[in-house]
This record gives structure tokens, C-alpha cells and sequence, in this order.
């Protein structure tokens, strides 16, 4: 017998976590039932990221990106201490390191105050003054970024929305999904069949594939990049104190390779960006080649492959040579040595792309008759999932009629 809902929620990491607890906070008595094909949440993008609260700086005045990460930092800032969840405000600095950046450095000074973001621009002394061991030409401190423990967040949201009466089924892949007047119906990989009024699409690295099984063109793709990390050596860490990133290039949505200590006082650096060989292909021996082969065929792809290839191929090259993976770190770190790195868990990003090669680099929700896709929501969407999921349950309400204002 099918199990019925008012919501269906595909995806268990804290942006489809934080849609079915807006929900459930929206419209008390909705019935909300959250699919994660994995044992329990936030094993992908959610789980394998660097942990930091981002503050909005870099995202296009009055785009999502920009609205939601700013109202989503202080959100779950206020929400990590609201629920004791590890969580600190560092702030950090944004460091040039060749006089080519000054100009983009400055821009950014100019993106932050236009959303709203406090900024303050800083010498070499005072760069040193923050962190002994960075050198640059000049830098930026940006406030309002700090770091947190995201999976606990996901697994504190599953927490209230199970409080709430909603109900998380782990181990529920999807595999059909079934549309007929009113209703739609969805079968999982483990026999389940399941009906709502109503589905939301937020299923990360699977997202077009999701929205394919429901019927709907997505009009991208997913095109999986690896980031890959290293962490200083325990004896090591002292050379970094906080949060340090490059000034990143406006042409792609990668932020560049960083240092970052996190909450429990490790300090990653990284990530580069690589194409992976899987949706989930954390490591280059994971390969899936029916996967594989849907990217190869995408025009897309290769179109990013032509416009970009000299990028790409000192990201490769990172990849491949810790030794070249650390002199990328030395323009920001030069006390740093090769064997002062070692490395730790990768992510994959999953990065939206038009068929004529263009990178999406704002959320990309869309909508069709009883239906909800989130897209493209790589980072900062982990900082801006609290807003996101409002938004999200606003359009979900309105699709069964019952928005409250």
C-alpha cells in the first residue's frame, strides 16, 4: 500500500533537510516525508565540505547566492547557538599576493559593501599582525565568516523535523516517479511506493537526474568536480590561525585554494577542482562509466573543456604533484613544506552547466505543476540553507494552496 504525504522531500543533506523543517514550521500538520538513499544525512556536499560559514562577499549584488548567504550566516550563526553546536566567527582575509589582484581585491571591497558586508582593508603589517606567517601585498578582513560543524546542523535539522511529525526513510533511493493530475507517486529501489500532492527535488549531484524521472527537462547538467584537501601535520599547525583565502577569478565559481582551520582545530587547505569521474567519485579510482559516458556526451562539457583548458590543467597538475599542490599553497604560506601536508577526505561539487558550456553560478530553482528542483546549490548553500529552505517551502506551500503569510 502506497504511504501518503502532503511533501515529498528527495535528498537528506541540509538543503532538503532545512526545506522539510521550514515546512514543518510554516504549516504546522503538513505531512512531510524526507528520502535520503544513504543511512543517514548529509554524507555528500553537506558532509564534505570545509566547514565555513561564508559571508556573502563574493556573490552578485541582489542574486540569491548574495541574499540567502548573508541572511543564512548570521541564521546559522543564531541557530548553532541556539542548539549548542560547535561553531566559532573568526572572520578572515581575503590576501593578494601579485599586484595583477589588486584591482580584483578592490572590486571586492566594493561587492561587500554593496551587500551590506562589513569590510576593512588591510597593509602587509597588518596582515602579519592576523596571521604571522601569510604574506601579501594587501588584504581584506571580512567579519562576519566563521566556521561550524555543517553535518551536526543536518543531523540537528533531522532531529526537528522528526520532533515536528515528519518522517525521514534512510536507504530510499528513488527510482520512479510517477505524475498524474493532483498526485505523485513514487516507487524506491527497496519496493516503497509513496504519494504526495506535492515533491521537492533536492537531490544534489543527482538533481537532473532526479527531475528527469519526474518528467521535467532540467535544461543543465551536473558535472561533477572533485575538490580535493590536504591538512597540516598536527606539529604544523600553528601557521595558520584562522580563515585565509586568495582573491578568487571572477570567471570561475571556485574560490581557489585556502587555508581554513576548522571548529575542531584542524587546518584544512584546498580545494583544487577536478573533473570526477563519478557523481560520487571522491578519488580517481572511482569510476562509473555509464556516468562517466553521460558527461563525455554532454556538449557542455566539453565546451568548458575548450574555454578553460589552461585552468583545468594546473588543477590536474595539482592534482597529480603534492609537490605542485604545495607551491600553490606557498603563494599564500611560503613557510610551508611539502611534507608539512597530508591528506584528508575530498568533496565533490555539484556544478550546474548549460549545454553552451556556461558554469551556472547563481541557485537555480525552478518549478513545474507539483513539482520543486533546486538545481544548482553548491557553496555557499550550506550557509544559506536556513533561507533556502524557507524559499523552498514557500513555493511547496503554494503548490498545495496553502501558503501562510
Amino acid at each position: 500500500m502506497a504511504q501518503d504525504s502532503d511533501v515529498l522531500v528527495i535528498g537528506g543533506g541540509i538543503v532538503g533537510l532545512s526545506a522539510a523543517y521550514a515546512l514543518t514550521r510554516a504549516a504546522p500538520g503538513t505531512r512531510v516525508t524526507v528520502l535520503e538513499k544513504e543511512s543517514a544525512p548529509a554524507r555528500h556536499q553537506t558532509g564534505r565540505n570545509s566547514g565555513v560559514i561564508h559571508s556573502g562577499i563574493y556573490y552578485r549584488p541582489g542574486s540569491l547566492k548574495a541574499r540567502f548567504a548573508v541572511r543564512g550566516a548570521a541564521e546559522m550563526v543564531k541557530f548553532c547557538a541556539e542548539h549548542d553546536i560547535p561553531h566559532e566567527v573568526t572572520g578572515k582575509l581575503i590576501v593578494a599576493t601579485e599586484r595583477a589582484e589588486l584591482p580584483r581585491l578592490h572590486a571586492l571591497v566594493q561587492r561587500g559593501r554593496e551587500n551590506g558586508i562589513p569590510v576593512r582593508e588591510l597593509g602587509p603589517a597588518q596582515i602579519t599582525e592576523r596571521e604571522p606567517h601569510v604574506r601579501g601585498l594587501a588584504a581584506i578582513h571580512v567579519g562576519t565568516t566563521g566556521v561550524c560543524d555543517f553535518t551536526a546542523v543536518a543531523n540537528r535539522l533531522a532531529e526537528l523535523v522528526q520532533d515536528a511529525g515528519g518522517r525521514i526513510r534512510y536507504g530510499s533511493e528513488v527510482r520512479v516517479i510517477g505524475r498524474r493530475a493532483s498526485r505523485i507517486a513514487v516507487r524506491t529501489a527497496d519496493g516503497a511506493a509513496l504519494r504526495a500532492r506535492a515533491l521537492v527535488n533536492c537531490a544534489g549531484l543527482h538533481c537532473d537526474q532526479v527531475a528527469r524521472l519526474a518528467g521535467d527537462d532540467p535544461g543543465m547538467r551536473i558535472v561533477p568536480f572533485r575538490g580535493e584537501y590536504y591538512e597540516l601535520v598536527p606539529e604544523r599547525r600553528d601557521l595558520v590561525r584562522g580563515l585565509v583565502y586568495p582573491v578568487p577569478d571572477p570567471r570561475f565559481p571556485f574560490l581557489g585554494v585556502h587555508l581554513t582551520r576548522g571548529i575542531e582545530g584542524t587546518v584544512h587547505i584546498g580545494p583544487n577542482a577536478v573533473p570526477a569521474l563519478a557523481r560520487e567519485g571522491y578519488d580517481w579510482r572511482t569510476v562509473r562509466p555509464r556516468e562517466l559516458a553521460g558527461t563525455l556526451a554532454y556538449p557542455g562539457t566539453w565546451r568548458i573543456a575548450r574555454h578553460h583548458w589552461r585552468y583545468g590543467t594546473g588543477e590536474l597538475r595539482r592534482s597529480l604533484s603534492k609537490h605542485a599542490f604545495a607551491d600553490a599553497v606557498r603563494r599564500l604560506l611560503p613557510d610551508v613544506a611539502d611534507e608539512d601536508l597530508t591528506p584528508a577526505p575530498a568533496g565533490v561539487r555539484a556544478q550546474a552547466v548549460l549545454p553552451d558550456g556556461t558554469l551556472v553560478d547563481d541557485f537555480l530553482i525552478t518549478q513545474s505543476p507539483g513539482v520543486i528542483h533546486v538545481l544548482n546549490a553548491p557553496s555557499p548553500a550550506a550557509t544559506a540553507s536556513l533561507p533556502i529552505g524557507r524559499e523552498i517551502a514557500r513555493r511547496a506551500l503554494a503548490t498545495l494552496g496553502a501558503v501562510r503569510t
